[in-house]
């Protein structure tokens, strides 16, 4: 029987799991057993538990239904543990270095308490500023509830005592199956014990999460807490708990409720009255004999509640007044005759039959945007499309593609009055998210750097990401981003930490890579220029944020002596230069930066060389060769920051000179047996939701509201079928 049990329930916390479970599996202590509960083994979070399991045997994989909440897992955990001594940790919160050899020797000195309190830290998600809550003045070894009735559990958190597991079960404790669980478990729990104990040391370090916690949201989950007051007063009265233990019980448990009566917000305006008359009624019901309220304003409303005085009640806090409304003191867009128009047009009701489009910040008709488009003109026909461009990309249009320019009154009129609005970037700060409104962030590529929030460690990129609070806000505003791995998905919740939902769909763009025929990697080379007997090898490099224009980073011309005559190379140039072009000095080069589709310009390449860029995870999904050109690879992981180290897990060859890059190409080993075994590692773990019907399943989810359980599911990598390249054609 190991000495700790600690209780991990995972649910929508892929992005930080990770670091919970290693700050547990590092501890110097070892005689324990992970139970990592999840709602599945094959969610984002239990794919990150099987894995652990995998290498350590002391991880429990458990499953959960996500609908029974927090509690109903914290205690399939508690039913599942064989330690003598239960923890709770909640999936992106971490122990501390050290946590269980301390509560251990703790537990050494007072002997095996039924409980062990101890100090935890609360981290704010954005800056790391710590606050420590105190615990209240308790004598200093073992002691009995009576000689500490200030400690009553009840503003305790769950994860912040050890628990004796025998003790637990033979009170048969458990966590109550609704919300504000904390507050239930904390107050049964020391209710029933008989011998406590503190640690005043910092054991675990919460973090505070941007979105905050659901029990601070809005919802008629909020009256669960009168649920919880209720149970924890019903179990005092019939112990007959001693009056100097009831006032504080009391006390405290009603604090959390006139917390949440005064903030009417929370609760659905139908709720507002029923919650106030019954928690007087609670209150009347429970309140210790000679009890006296505490002196000034907080004082008064304990009177009011006592007297159920709702109306005076809410003339007190002054809640009457109401949030202010989203459109209300929004961004708006320069120039008065825009403001004035598009402040009326979103007065009028949003439009069902209207969904807008934008990739790239207007650049075009492109990426994800575009393939959700032209599949919802097949799928969705009823539902009007615009596709919002900058002035110098209208002619690069599709014909038949209705569009608005940047900046017009037909870009300000859809933008207000849209139901759908979907952007592999963000829309402009000064777009009012409607309520009502559905916004799909795409994305525009697997995140190797580091994205979002992420950027903040790092100066340089910091300096050019301007706001992070602006970039949060734009956050807010989404309610699905799209992931075509579990490790964007992952990484999207720790770069981009909102209350959107995740769709584990893949990328739209990408779905070419497995409709598109041999006739149509004929027809795109042809198009490029691509000579019927070369074999093309496509260069993207990425961008560098440390340079201020293009850098090819190698001499192509160099690189196409060295190769020989049979290789002709398609230079594509991040998208942050599409204006500038590169130079090419010989057929053997092919400048396709300007051309409008990355995915084409992919199927018409045998090969990809490139070195950071995102586009090696789309073009993986072809199976053909990718080699892996490191320069700088120890620079751009210091400047830039990454999420894992591409060299130790490559798609394919790597080289770190023009001369390495060359000589995987003469003798053929870019393409050879070790290659293809690193390819065939590599997309299983990022071509994992790329199957040719991501379109389709945003189309039918987003647009057309199918139940996520009608969505068709993803084809296994196995039974896919990528394009034919140009040389499997020939031969």
């Amino acid at each position: 029987m190991p000495r700790f049990s600690i209780i991990v329930p995972a649910f929508g916390v892929a992005g930080r799991l990770s670091q919970a479970l290693d700050s547990v599996l590092t501890q110097s202590f070892r005689d324990i057993e992970l139970i990592a509960v999840c709602d599945a083994p094959d969610s984002p979070e239990g794919a990150v538990v099987t894995g652990y399991a995998e290498r350590d045997d002391r991880v429990v994989p458990l499953t959960s239904p996500p609908s029974g909440g927090l509690g109903v897992a914290r205690t399939a955990g508690a039913e599942a543990a064989t330690g003598a001594y239960l923890l709770f940790l909640d999936g992106d919160d971490l122990l501390a270095p050290g946590a269980l050899a301390a509560i251990e020797a703790r537990l050494a000195g007072t002997g095996d308490v039924d409980v062990l309190y101890f100090d935890h830290e609360r981290v704010h998600w954005w800056d790391s500023e710590t606050t420590t809550p105190p615990l209240v003045k308790t004598p200093k070894g073992a002691f009995t509830p009576d000689r500490a009735p200030e400690l009553t559990g009840v503003s305790v958190p769950a994860w912040s005592a050890a628990y004796r597991r025998a003790f637990l079960a033979e009170h048969r404790l458990g966590f109550p199956a609704s919300h504000f669980t904390d507050v239930g478990w904390g107050g049964l729990v020391t209710l029933a014990a008989g011998r406590l104990a503190v640690l005043r040391s910092v054991c675990v370090r919460h973090l505070v999460r941007r979105q905050g916690s659901r029990l601070h949201s809005p919802g008629k989950h909020q009256v669960d807490l009168l649920d919880q007051v209720e149970l924890v007063m019903g179990r005092a009265a019939e112990l007959s708990l001693p009056a100097e233990r009831a006032r504080p019980l009391f006390e405290q448990l009603f604090a959390v409720v006139l917390r949440t009566a005064a903030h009417p917000e929370r609760l659905p305006a139908h709720l507002r009255r029923a919650f106030f008359r019954r928690a007087g009624r609670l209150y009347r019901r429970h309140r210790p004999d000679g009890y006296r309220p505490p002196a000034g304003s907080v004082g008064v409303q304990h009177r009011l509640l006592a007297s159920g005085a709702y109306s005076a009640f809410r003339a007190l806090r002054g809640v009457n007044q109401g949030p202010a409304k989203a459109v209300r003191g929004a961004a708006v867009p320069r120039g008065l005759r825009t403001r004035a128009r598009y402040a009326l047009e979103l007065r009028r009701p949003l439009d069902p039959g209207l969904a807008v489009y934008c990739a790239y910040w207007g650049r075009g008709y492109a990426c994800n945007p575009a393939a959700i488009h032209a599949k919802a003109r097949e799928l969705a026909p009823h539902i009007r499309s615009v596709f919002l461009v900058e002035p110098d990309a209208v002619d690069s249009l599709p014909r038949d593609v209705e569009y608005a320019v940047i900046g017009s009154r037909a870009y300000w009129d859809v933008l207000a009055r849209a139901t759908y609005l979907i952007n592999n970037a963000n829309f402009a700060d000064s777009v009012v998210k409607r309520p009502g409104s559905v916004h799909l962030q795409t994305q525009h590529g697997t995140p190797l750097k580091k994205m979002g929030v992420d950027q903040s460690t790092y100066p340089v990129v910091a300096a050019a990401s301007g706001s992070f609070a602006k970039l949060l806000a734009r956050v807010d505003r989404w309610d699905y981003n799209l992931s075509s791995n579990r490790h964007s998905t992952e990484m999207w919740e720790r770069a981009y930490p909102g209350s959107y939902e995740a769709l584990e769909y893949g990328y739209p763009r990408n779905d070419v890579y497995y409709t598109a025929t041999a006739e149509d990697v004929a027809r795109v080379r042809r198009e490029l220029g691509v000579p019927e007997d070369r074999t093309a090898l496509l260069y993207a490099p990425t961008h560098r944020d440390t340079s201020t224009g293009y850098d090819a980073r190698l001499d192509l011309e160099a690189f196409c002596d060295a190769v020989g005559d049979d290789y002709v190379v398609l230079l594509r140039a991040h998208y942050f230069y599409d204006q500038e072009g590169a130079s090419a000095g010989s057929g053997r080069v092919i400048d396709v930066t300007r051309h409008r589709s990355s995915e084409d310009v992919c199927l018409a390449a045998d090969a990809l060389i490139t070195d950071y860029s995102s586009i090696m995870f789309d073009y993986a999904n072809l199976d053909r060769p990718i080699v892996v050109y490191a320069d700088d690879w120890d620079v751009y992981q210091e400047t830039r920051g990454v999420y894992f180290d591409l060299l130790g897990a490559p798609p394919g060859k790597v080289a770190h000179t023009p001369e390495e890059l060359a000589t995987a190409f003469r003798d053929g080993s870019y393409t050879g047996g070790p290659a293809a075994a690193l390819r065939t590692v590599f997309r299983q773990r990022f071509c994992q939701f790329d199957d040719g019907r991501a379109a389709e399943r945003v189309v039918r989810r987003v647009l057309l509201g199918e139940p996520a359980e009608s969505i068709p599911a993803v084809l296994p990598l196995a039974e896919r079928v990528p394009a034919p390249a140009h040389a499997l054609v020939r031969s």
